[in-house]
């Protein structure tokens, strides 16, 4: 969504309003309702839902104090400690700033929307008018609140766990969230807030205070969301972003909601030498983190997207067990390296599991969610969707999702038409073992693909079964009392191809039969160095694959010009960044232009055609072929087990 405008959150303001949410911090009363006090507790720690629930001691009103507890804490934790410790104080301040960032977003609410005025006119307003005073109320607590637990997050999510799913098991929910008005919305969160934080359970150790934070905050963002849809008065939220001074936090309507927070997540580091077989990957995947890795920062482009080498959507596919899972943390571990060592902003950023909502609409919301940070032009951004077919499945098969088509609908929108902005420095990687089930729309957004085919050589087996025994061998040297191979030189097959030439050598037909069949047959009518050739086998292919259509033609015309900038970047820009890396666009663009000119030097044009055409058309018959393969095998299967049980059946 574009919006209209961009406010700036001055420091000086909220200097003005950090009193009154310290003030929130050492005191607030709050009544719990009847409701949270018999709150059913779907299965989590009981001891905890009764904790929560008697929180008053028996009288109605309960005045709590966040800061007081912290300060209890820190006697309880850390009794030796004089001064108030790292994680305490941080997460003190962290819910302060939160608060005073929410105070600024409701008096900006107030009178964006007009309900300052109406506050002020209160006892004069008609029937209508209260009724709309209230539901401005409503929004500016759940805006109020939404803002708070979002800055509290961008500030103590980095300095959190990584793990917090065990914080997430003791954790048994926020019992009611109140949005009547902005002073009801904070008393009641940091009510609970505050009972959760003195349950001995919840806080074993000062770290455990800011986890426990971030999990609390995180649910509170995800309970307004679930409410989103019955406030009213809006727009002025929705049509406007606030970017706060001299930082990099931003509130973007309720959209982004992880834009501050998209935090790399952790994976296992893994070196492409670790992998066995999957050459066309390993090979794909070393051209995609040097492409990346170009990115110009001050222009906000790339110079392989001029040279045509850029992928933002490919894929990778394979039967299963043949390293999917290895390949996506080899790729995230070799751009981490890179950019590490050459300081650049790098984030990790896979699809959730839980992206497919029960919701109606709530799919969408999640996967924008998902979407968004990959327009952030300040860093380079991987995004692996693994499994691919789990949340892209063709939409016209049988029984899929309303929530799969949402999800199908944002992709789209977001690779390629209006949304679509692609600065060169994200990348979406499909991986899958079911490529057939993947919606056809999505398909023909990738620009890149290539298979994950694990082991295939004699060589390879070896080299797997190597860096399993090897391990034995260096706890337990007698233990592995076997010969080595004469000739071959262990892993010495596993290292990366010089180009995709060297791999697609052997491709000289195509494998699969149809195809290989009409290739034949448009031979004899054209000789391959002829135009004509491609033209005549593209309409006798579309005869066989009706859904073969001009986006496969430019697919395939950008895997060839993909294999022009097939080159590897100098070993000595990586040692010495300043030399390449550090330069600006222009100097990159002419560099890598150079490097083009004499890669191509080497190469034969209607090889490289004859070769990627072989290669997409093999992919396109297998993929329609396997659909059909697994259909006819579950019934075949079926009709065997009848006929083996007739025949029990008989004997008996």
């Amino acid at each position: 969504m574009e919006h209209n405008s961009t406010f700036p959150i001055k420091q000086n303001e909220l200097d003005m309003l950090r009193d009154e949410a310290t003030s929130y911090l050492k005191s607030v009363q709050w009544e719990q309702s009847q409701r949270a006090k018999n709150k059913d507790n779907s299965g989590k720690d009981e001891s905890i839902l009764l904790y929560l629930s008697r929180a008053n001691n028996g009288s109605n009103v309960a005045v709590t104090s966040v800061s007081k507890t912290i300060l209890g804490l820190k006697k309880r934790l850390l009794p030796e400690s004089v001064a108030i410790p790292l994680f305490l104080n941080q997460t003190l301040y962290g819910v302060q700033e939160g608060l005073t960032l929410g105070i600024w977003i409701k008096d900006s609410y107030y009178d964006a929307s007009g309900l300052s005025s109406l506050s002020e006119n209160k006892t004069a307003l008609d029937r209508s008018g209260k009724r709309e005073y209230e539901s401005k109320m409503h929004t500016a607590t759940a805006f109020m609140l939404f803002a708070s637990a979002y800055k509290i997050l961008h500030d103590l999510k980095p300095h959190a766990s990584d793990d917090l799913s065990v914080m997430k098991q003791k954790f048994a929910g926020i019992p009611e969230v109140s949005l009547l008005s902005p002073l009801k919305g904070i008393s009641c969160q940091l009510f609970y807030y505050d009972k959760y934080l003195g349950h001995p359970e919840i806080i074993k150790s000062d770290k455990d205070v800011i986890d426990f934070t971030v999990v609390y905050f995180e649910a509170l963002i995800d309970e307004i969301q679930l409410r989103r849809s019955t406030l009213e008065y809006t727009e002025t939220i929705v049509d406007r972003a606030y970017k706060l001074e001299n930082s990099d936090f931003a509130i973007d309507g309720w959209n982004n909601v992880f834009q501050g927070t998209a935090k790399s997540v952790e994976f296992n580091k893994i070196q492409f030498e670790q992998i066995v077989g999957n050459r066309d990957a390993k090979h794909f995947a070393r051209r995609l983190t040097e492409r990346m890795l170009s990115y110009d920062f001050e222009a906000q482009k790339n110079p392989f997207q001029e040279l045509g080498g850029f992928m933002p959507v490919f894929m990778g596919y394979g039967i299963p067990g043949t390293g999917k899972s290895m390949l996506i943390a080899a790729i995230a571990t070799r751009l981490k390296e890179h950019c590490d060592n050459l300081d650049i902003p790098f984030l990790f950023h896979p699809m959730p599991d839980t992206l497919i909502s029960t919701f109606q609409g709530g799919s969408a919301e999640k996967m924008v969610e998902w979407m968004k940070p990959l327009q952030d032009p300040t860093r380079l951004i991987f995004a692996p969707i693994d499994d691919a077919e789990n949340n892209l499945q063709e939409r016209t098969a049988q029984g899929v999702s309303a929530g799969v088509k949402e999800v199908i609908g944002v992709f789209l929108r977001y690779t390629e038409g209006a949304y679509a902005v692609n600065y060169g420095n994200s990348s979406i990687g499909l991986f899958t073992n079911l490529p057939e089930m993947l919606d056809k729309a999505v398909i023909s957004r990738v620009q890149g693909r290539f298979k994950i085919d694990g082991a295939r050589t004699e060589h390879d087996f070896l080299d797997q079964d190597y860096l399993w025994w090897r391990k034995l061998k260096e706890t337990m040297p007698e233990f592995v009392n076997m010969d080595d191979p004469e000739v071959y030189k262990y892993l010495a097959d596993q290292g990366l191809a010089k180009s995709m030439g060297e791999i697609l050598k052997a491709v000289e037909k195509p494998t699969e039969e149809r195809v290989l069949e009409t290739f034949e047959r448009v031979e004899n009518l054209h000789e391959e160095d002829d135009h004509m050739f491609y033209a005549t086998l593209y309409k006798e292919i579309q005869k066989i694959f009706p859904f073969f259509s001009s986006r496969d033609v430019r697919n395939i015309q950008s895997a060839i010009s993909l294999r022009l900038t097939d080159f590897d970047l100098e070993k000595d820009w990586f040692e010495n960044p300043d030399k390449y890396f550090k330069q600006d666009y222009e100097t990159k663009f002419n560099m890598l232009q150079e490097l083009m000119k004499a890669n191509m030097k080497g190469l034969n044009f209607s090889d490289i055609r004859r070769q990627e055409v072989i290669r997409y058309l093999d992919n396109v018959a297998t993929i329609a072929d396997t659909d059909f393969k697994r259909k006819v095998d579950a019934r075949v299967n079926q009709m065997n087990i009848e006929s083996e049980a007739r025949e029990k059946f008989g004997k008996l």
